[in-house]
């Protein structure tokens, strides 16, 4: 008697798409196969015409807690990732009080024990000055260590070139960068604001965080890792330059360099600035249609590893400030995956290559332990979704605390029918379900 059964389920697992049964005991995946009506379980869900993926695991939002929970917290947006499919996720450093001491780090975990609904990680961050508290950090248990190499709250700029070495050189956990050259973004800050005052146009957004920051920072990045064999992820790569300094493929369990691409920087492109304005102000910018179209090959092509969302809310009152002014970042999680099965029925990409970039890969590439594969053993993180039932973004079915979507007013030809975490339902049908089932993410390190 297993405690549930999914049957005549279409599954979409590593690689494979086909008809089948998974059952779930004690929060694990005890059978994996085909339909056997003699399997016997006291909750049976039936998945006739929907598909069954592997959860997707997020390895970079920004849940704003502690320090900003006016505008979003753990406990709202875990719930927008329960809805958008997502069942594990990486939460970054840059709140406040920032997360750049073991104490912190430790209040971040309790936070999210408290209020998560699905499993996380927090990374832990560098600053110019915190080496010792970085080499105490548990590899085990924690996910990364976040080095902002360009503008970024407070004290988290990491410009020291001696610092970079240090880090570099002794980080054990792996090192996920933001790169853009904040000496380059300060330079073209300079020229637009002596031609515009505070009045820049949105539209010089990807002029003044241009190609040529993001390159330089980048190439930084991966000149030091090689140098000091660090364990480097790049995250939201933004150009078509910076794929130059990738090597496709590889197994991502051993592969010392690797890349991530988020979903606005595939769905968007600069000629959306007009229509959006600082609603798509991201950093890295949104960039040209050349580096859009070079961004999915680049994932098709495995020079890109991972697909991500950057979930970072702001306030509307926020966004719709003036240029300098409005800050950069916007909810995602709820929508990202049937954003990407948007691509698929448009015939840009496979779903089995969706469920490798945005589960496989980044199980493999942080070593979560027992996750990111539908496979007997591991914990029934998992989804279905409904391939024929359309949904329309609106104020009134967004979840994250902002109350506002980049893809308001978009219809996706997909939708999300049943979230599990760890063989617990925590979204359906468009309802949360309040089960306490999260777990903390281990790591095989």
């Amino acid at each position: 008697m297993f405690d549930l059964i999914i049957k005549n389920a279409t599954i979409i697992n590593e690689g494979k798409k086909f008809g089948g049964t998974l059952a779930v005991q004690s929060g694990r995946i005890a059978y994996l196969g085909v339909d056997n009506p003699e399997l016997k379980a006291k909750t049976i869900v039936d998945a006739t015409g929907l598909l069954l993926l592997p959860g997707v695991i997020d390895d970079q939002v920004h849940f704003r807690e502690p320090g900003y929970t006016y505008k979003a917290d753990i406990w709202h947006e875990s719930r927008a990732a329960a809805a958008g499919g997502i069942t594990s996720y990486m939460e970054m450093p840059n709140t406040n009080p920032q997360t750049i001491t073991q104490e912190e780090l430790t209040k971040k975990f309790e936070l999210g024990a408290g209020k998560s609904l699905v499993n996380y990680s927090f990374y832990f961050g560098a600053t110019n000055d915190n080496l010792k508290e970085i080499i105490k950090t548990d590899k085990k248990n924690v996910c990364g260590l976040k080095i902002f190499m360009g503008s970024s709250t407070g004290n988290m700029l990491v410009d020291s070139i001696k610092s970079l070495t240090d880090i570099f050189a002794s980080a054990e956990l792996p090192v996920a960068v933001h790169c853009e050259d904040e000496q380059t973004i300060r330079a073209n800050t300079g020229l637009y604001r002596k031609k515009f005052g505070e009045q820049v146009p949105i539209t010089y957004h990807p002029i003044i965080r241009s190609e040529e920051a993001c390159y330089k920072s980048s190439s930084l990045a991966v000149e030091l890792a090689s140098k000091y064999n660090t364990r480097l992820h790049i995250l939201h790569i933004s150009t078509a330059r910076e794929l130059d300094l990738f090597t496709a493929g590889g197994d991502l369990r051993n592969k010392k360099i690797t890349s991530e691409v988020c979903i606005h920087h595939l769905w968007f492109n600069e000629s959306d600035y007009k229509k959006y304005g600082t609603r798509i102000k991201w950093n890295p910018a949104i960039k040209t249609k050349k580096d859009q179209d070079a961004l999915l090959n680049g994932l098709l092509n495995d020079k890109l590893d991972v697909i991500a969302t950057d979930h970072a809310p702001h306030t509307i009152e926020e966004k719709g400030n003036s240029y300098f002014k409005a800050p950069s970042g916007g909810p995602l999680v709820q929508h990202s995956l049937i954003a990407m099965l948007e691509f698929h029925i448009k015939g840009k990409i496979s779903i089995e290559e969706i469920v490798r970039k945005m589960c496989h890969a980044p199980a493999d590439l942080f070593k979560i332990s027992q996750r990111g594969y539908l496979r007997e053993g591991y914990w029934a993180d998992m989804i279905l979704v409904d391939l024929a039932k359309s949904v329309t973004v609106e104020k009134q079915n967004i979840i994250s605390k902002c109350g506002w979507s980049p893809f308001e007013g978009e219809t996706f030809h997909s939708c999300i029918h049943t979230t599990f975490v760890n063989g617990g339902i925590v979204y359906r049908d468009g309802s949360i379900i309040e089960n306490k089932v999260a777990m903390p993410l281990s790591f095989e390190r």
